[in-house]
C-alpha cells in the first residue's frame, strides 16, 4: 500500500478534470439533463448491479464547501441499504463529511439516507476508506446517486478519489465545482466507492481504512505471528483494529479476524472465532498465564501484557530475537536480547530467555566479542558494522538475570553449557581494561563511535564482569571468579575516577555531554555509587524534551533533533524505579505508556509533535517496560553482586539470601 504515503502530497496539486472553459449554464443543464436519462435508461437494461469501484488512484473532485461536492451513480440488486464506503483524501484536520443517498442528484430533499462524519474524530488530516453507516430500502435495479460534500473552515482540500481508467459496466460520476462548471458536471472518470461493502470490500481487510496523517509517522503498528513466522501490521491497517486480548491475533473494523496460520508466510482474514485463529488466542492466553504479567496499575499490566506478546513474537525459534519488524530492523542484536531475556526469566518465561542466551552462545566470535547484529537464522553480520564491546557487558548480566529466576532443579547443569561464553565474554572484558581501570573506546549502543571510553560501554561491562564472578563462584570456578572480580574493582575504581566528577556524562574526556546511560550505573545493572542520583536527575533534565520524552544524549556532535527515544526515557523509569524513587518512575512510565499506538504497541521513537514513529514494537522498550513494572509492583530486579558485597559469609551466603 505504497500509496498510502503519497496521497496528501497529492491533494495539494489538486486538478479537476474538465475542458479548458466552463460552458453557458443552460448548456450544461441541457447536457446534464440528457447524461441523467441516458444513464437512468443503461441501468435499467443491466443485468449486473453497480454498486462498487474499487480503484483509487487519483485525486478526482474536491468535496470542501458549499461550492464543491461529488456524486456516483450506482445500483443495487438487494432491497436494504446499511452502509456506503468512500475513499476520502483530507489536508483538513477539522471539518465534517457528508454522504447521503438520493434519488435525485441535485435535489437534497430526495436523500432517502444520510450521515455525517467529523474529520477530528476520523484522525485528522488523512486519507482511506471511509464507511458510513445508513439505513434505507431501495429497490433493485434503480438508480441512485451517492452524494458526498464537506465543510471545513481550513483552507486544505478534502477530495474523494478515483480512477480515470475506463471501468466496464460502471455509471456515471459527477461533479459540482459552482466556480468552474456553474454546477454539476458529468464525467468519464469513476469515484472510488462501495454500497454494503462486505468481505474484502470493508475497510482494512484488503484495503486501509481512513489513516490520519500522524499515524504514517511509524513504519510498523503491530505485529502477528505463528510463533515460527512474524509479519508486521502496517499503519494503514491498524486503524480502527485492535488484538483479541491476550493475543496476536488483529480484530478487524469490519469484525473478523486476521492472523498468520500456522505454517503460513502471509496472514488471512478469516470470520471472528475461526478455529484456526482461535487456537492461537488460547495458546498464546495459556503462555501469558504460565509466567506473570506484572503491573501496579491497570494500565501498566495492559502495557505489560502486549509487551510479553510482542517480545514473543519477535524471537525466532532458534533464539536471535529481533529488534523489531521492519527490513533495517530484523536483526538480532546482542543488546536487546539481553534486555529480552531478563524479562522473560523475570515473568516466568525460562525456555524463551535461556534460548535467546543459548543463541548468543552459538554467535559469539572466537575471540569472545560478539557481532553489533547478526542475520536470525545466525549466519553473521548482515553488514561491517563495527562490533560493539557493550555485548561483552550485557550478555554475561543476563545470564545471571536468567540463572536467579531459573527453576532450582538443574540450572547449574544449564549454566555449565553457558558457562564457556560467559568466560569468553568475560575474559575479554577483563583483557580490555587500560592501566586507568577503563575499557578502550568503541561505540555504546548510539552505535557510533567515540574517541575516548565512554559510559554505554563502561557501565555494562562493570555489571557483566560482577555477574560472570557471581556465576564463577556458584560453579566453583573459583579462580575465575577472583579473576573478574579484580578486573571488577578496578573498572569501578576507574569510572569512579574519570566518570563520576562529570556526572557520568558520555564520554571520558567530557566533550560528548548527557547520555541516557548514565542508568546503566543503576540496579538492576550494577549498585548505585554514590552522586548517582544527583547525576540521574541532572541527565534527564537536560535531556529534556518539548514532548516529555528524553534523547538519548545531547551530543554537540551528533543531534537527536526533536525525537525522543522510548528505551532511553525507559531507563530513568527502571532506575528510579529500583532505586526507590517510585514517584519519578511513575511520571516517567506514564509517559512512555501514554505513547503506545491504537494497538497499544510501543515505539521506537516519540516525534515532536508527539506522535509514534520508527517501529512499533520495539522489543527493547518493551523488555525495559516490564522490568520496570515489575520494581513498581514492589519486586524489583536483583543486581550483581560485587565482591565487597560477598565476604563474610561468601558465595554461599549470598546465594542463601538471594533465593
Amino acid at each position: 500500500m505504497a500509496f498510502a504515503r503519497t496521497l496528501l502530497p497529492a491533494l495539494l496539486s489538486l486538478a479537476l478534470t474538465g475542458g479548458p472553459s466552463a460552458l453557458p449554464e443552460a448548456e450544461q443543464a441541457e447536457l446534464a439533463e440528457q447524461a441523467e436519462r441516458a444513464e437512468r435508461a443503461a441501468s435499467a437494461a443491466a443485468a449486473v448491479p453497480y454498486d462498487g469501484q474499487a480503484g483509487h488512484e487519483t485525486a478526482l473532485f474536491s468535496v470542501k464547501s458549499t461550492d464543491n461536492a461529488a456524486a456516483q451513480a450506482f445500483t443495487v440488486d438487494g432491497t436494504r441499504l446499511s452502509r456506503v464506503s468512500v475513499w476520502l483524501g483530507s489536508g483538513a484536520a477539522t471539518g465534517t463529511v457528508t454522504a447521503q443517498v438520493r434519488r435525485v442528484r441535485a435535489d437534497a430533499g430526495s436523500a432517502i439516507a444520510s450521515k455525517t462524519l467529523d474529520l477530528a474524530a476520523l484522525g485528522g488530516a488523512g486519507a482511506g476508506w471511509v464507511e458510513f453507516p445508513l439505513s434505507a430500502a431501495v429497490t433493485p435495479g434503480t438508480t441512485y446517486f451517492l452524494h458526498v460534500q464537506a465543510t471545513t473552515a481550513e483552507s486544505e482540500p478534502i477530495a474523494w478519489y478515483g480512477t480515470v481508467r475506463s471501468v466496464p459496466g460502471s455509471l456515471t460520476s459527477w461533479n459540482y465545482d459552482r466556480a468552474y462548471w456553474g454546477g454539476w458536471h458529468a464525467d468519464a472518470s469513476r469515484l472510488a466507492f462501495h454500497v454494503n461493502p462486505a468481505g474484502s470490500e470493508r475497510c482494512g481487510e484488503s484495503e486501509p481504512c481512513y489513516v490520519p496523517a500522524a499515524a504514517l509517522a511509524a513504519r510498523t503498528s503491530g505485529l502477528l505471528t505463528n510463533r515460527v513466522g512474524t509479519e508486521a501490521v502496517l499503519p494503514s491497517f491498524a486503524v480502527g483494529a485492535s488484538y483479541v486480548e491476550g493475543s496476536n491475533v488483529l480484530r478487524l473494523p469490519s469484525g473478523r479476524w486476521r492472523y498468520l496460520p500456522d505454517g503460513a508466510s502471509a496472514s488471512a482474514v478469516v470470520a471472528a472465532d475461526d478455529p484456526g485463529a482461535l487456537a492461537q488466542v488460547n495458546e498464546s492466553r495459556a503462555w501469558l498465564a504460565a509466567g506473570k504479567v506484572p503491573g501496579a496499575t491497570a494500565a501498566q499490566r495492559a502495557a505489560t501484557q502486549r509487551a510479553l506478546l510482542s517480545m514473543r513474537a519477535l524471537l525466532k525459534p532458534n533464539g536471535a530475537f529481533a529488534a523489531g519488524w521492519s527490513p533495517a530492523w530484523e536483526y538480532s542484536w546482542p543488546r536487546d536480547g539481553a534486555f529480552a531475556a531478563a524479562a522473560f526469566a523475570a515473568t516466568g518465561h525460562d525456555e524463551e530467555a535461556y534460548r535467546i542466551l543459548g543463541y548468543d552462545a552459538r554467535t559469539q566470535r572466537a575471540d569472545g566479542t560478539w557481532e553489533a547484529r547478526t542475520k536470525l537464522d545466525g549466519s553473521g553480520p548482515p553488514d561491517a558494522r563495527k562490533w560493539q564491546l557493550d555485548g561483552n557487558g550485557w550478555v554475561p548480566w543476563a545470564t545471571w538475570q536468567w540463572y536467579q529466576a531459573a527453576p532450582p532443579a538443574g540450572r547449574d547443569e544449564r549454566l555449565r553449557a553457558l558457562y564457556p561464553m560467559v568466560r569468553n565474554a568475560a575474559d575479554y572484558a577483563a583483557r580490555s581494561l587500560g592501566s586507568d581501570g577503563l575499557p578502550p573506546a568503541s561505540p555504546d549502543y548510539w552505535e557510533l563511535d567515540t574517541s575516548t571510553a565512554n559510559i554505554g560501554t563502561a557501565a555494562p561491562l562493570l555489571a557483566g564482569l560482577n555477574a560472570s564472578a557471581d556465576l564463577a563462584a556458584r560453579l566453583g570456578m573459583d579462580g575465575d571468579a577472583e579473576r573478574w572480580a579484580d578486573a571488577a574493582r578496578r573498572l569501578s575504581a576507574g569510572i569512579t575516577a574519570a566518570f563520576a566528577p562529570l556526572g557520568y556524562q558520555r564520554t571520558v574526556d567530557g566533550k560528548h555531554g548527557r547520555d541516557t546511560a548514565v542508568a546503566f550505573m543503576a540496579p538492576p545493572f550494577n549498585a548505585s555509587p554514590p552522586g548517582l542520583g544527583e547525576a540521574l536527575d541532572s541527565t534527564y533534565r537536560a535531556l529534556l524534551l518539548p514532548n516529555g520524552g528524553v534523547s538519548p544524549g545531547n551530543d554537540p556532535d551528533f543531534s537527536w533533533g526533536s525525537y525522543a527515544w522510548t528505551a532511553s526515557t525507559s531507563f530513568f523509569a527502571l532506575a528510579w524505579s529500583s532505586t526507590g524513587e517510585q514517584a519519578k518512575a511513575g511520571r516517567v512510565l506514564d509517559w512512555v505508556l501514554s505513547k503506545r499506538n491504537g494497538l497499544g504497541e510501543l515505539p521506537e521513537t516519540v516525534n515532536g509533535a508527539g506522535s509514534p514513529s520508527s517501529v512499533a514494537p520495539l522489543g527493547w522498550t518493551g523488555a525495559v517496560v516490564v522490568l520496570t513494572a515489575l520494581a513498581l509492583q514492589g519486586t524489583p530486579q536483583p543486581t550483581p553482586p560485587r565482591k565487597s558485597d560477598s565476604t563474610g559469609n561468601g558465595h554461599r551466603g549470598l546465594k542463601e539470601r538471594i533465593r
